[in-house]
């Protein structure tokens, strides 16, 4: 099955600064893998909510989970409408006016329904997030109980329907502020912003180990700026 590109159905659509829009879909995988955090929108007697999740990408889906107490996750699992977006954040930036300072950032926005994962599918996907957000710690950990398993709702959210963002300029400043005698004087421009891992701390009972080696090579994956 191929799936349409990005912004290609009416609901995806960019239609607040177009120019900005992208239309390669491994663009948005890209950024999706670079990611850590995504913010899923759910609502429930009336009420939206929006949460905050670990996740990951797996093929045509992204994956996160929740406690299986959650009346949110619970109302996810049964296939309640969301929409999920993970944004990258790169800079800010800093027109002539504060009216056009803003910010180059990678935005992905997926719309559509939850599944809920279950059995060895469910351990995969697990395992394979664990992964995504600790790269090699799947080697040392325990895996999943099955006491663990039943506290938890996993779900996967197709990406059939997405729409991916690039803010990524230099300041777009009036044409007046440009030739204002004082204005024009200002410094503008942008301020990269970089993420990276510190080192690590051991608690009380790690004190006297190791730190593995795959620490040290931890880094985020780096999504392409178009």
């Amino acid at each position: 099955m191929t799936l349409p590109d990005p912004g290609a159905t009416a609901r995806t659509r960019v239609r607040r600064l177009p120019d900005k829009a992208v239309s390669d879909r491994d663009v948005a995988y890209a950024i999706l893998d670079a990611g850590l955090v995504a913010h899923v929108a759910v609502v429930t007697e009336g009420q939206p909510y929006v949460v905050p999740v670990g996740y990951a990408r797996r093929g045509d889906e992204v994956i996160f989970h929740g406690s299986s107490a959650s009346r949110l996750f619970r109302t996810l699992a049964q296939g309640a409408a969301t929409c999920l977006t993970v944004t990258l954040l790169d800079g800010l930036v800093l027109a002539r006016s504060l009216f056009e300072s803003s910010m180059h950032y990678r935005c992905v926005m997926a719309i559509g329904s939850c599944r809920r994962l279950e059995g060895d599918e469910e351990v995969d996907a697990l395992l394979d997030l664990s992964e995504h957000l600790m790269p090699g710690r799947t080697q040392d950990a325990r895996p999943p109980l099955p006491q663990e398993l039943k506290a938890t709702i996993s779900l996967a959210l197709p990406l059939d329907e997405i729409s991916v963002k690039v803010g990524n300029r230099h300041p777009e400043d009036v044409p007046e502020d440009l030739v204002d005698p004082v204005y024009s004087r200002i410094w503008a421009g942008y301020i990269p912003i970089a993420e990276s891992f510190g080192t690590p701390v051991a608690d009380d009972l790690a004190a006297g180990v190791a730190p593995p080696a795959y620490l040290a090579h931890w880094a985020r994956p780096q999504a392409p700026r178009t």
